[in-house]
């Protein structure tokens, strides 16, 4: 059992608030790394999620972008910590969370593209200009914030 099972099992439905990570991916040719979500509503968004008892965010994203894409990221560049009840969330599953989510971007990764079936159906590079429609909204607002930060 994780982290988060074993505190839903303290506390059943009420909310919590669990803090994460997302890592921007950037390739060459300036195109963003978006992964597919395997759930109901099958939104696009970027790889990351929440933190483990003892790492710090950096190592949040760096573990989540491996176990979601098979890429290592190296130079993350945090550009902004998100919190709020905009970033309020109620999970397929109904369970209801408060995200504070640290966001990175970094051009340096290595390995090849795998697809965790587990989590996300499929994997593009899209073009800021030419965003899927059917995105986490916080993940959009975090990629229209790094393109004005950069």
């Amino acid at each position: 059992m994780g982290y988060v099972e074993e505190l839903r099992s303290l506390v059943g439905k009420r909310p919590l608030i669990l803090v994460g990570s997302v890592v921007i991916i950037c390739n060459k040719e300036g195109s963003i790394l978006l992964q597919q979500r395997n759930e109901k509503k099958e939104r696009w968004g970027l790889p990351g999620g929440l933190m483990e008892p003892g790492e710090s965010t950096e190592e949040t994203a760096i573990r989540e972008a491996f176990e979601e894409t098979g890429l290592s990221v190296q130079s993350l560049t945090l550009f902004q910590m998100y919190s709020g009840q905009e970033f309020f969330t109620i999970a397929d599953n109904g369970d209801e969370f408060y995200s504070v989510t640290a966001a990175y971007y970094t051009n340096h990764y290595t390995g090849t593209l795998i697809s965790n079936k587990e989590e996300s159906l499929s994997y593009q590079f899209f073009r800021t200009t030419n965003l899927p429609d059917n995105m986490v909204l916080s993940h959009r607002k975090m990629i229209m914030d790094y393109m004005t930060c950069t």
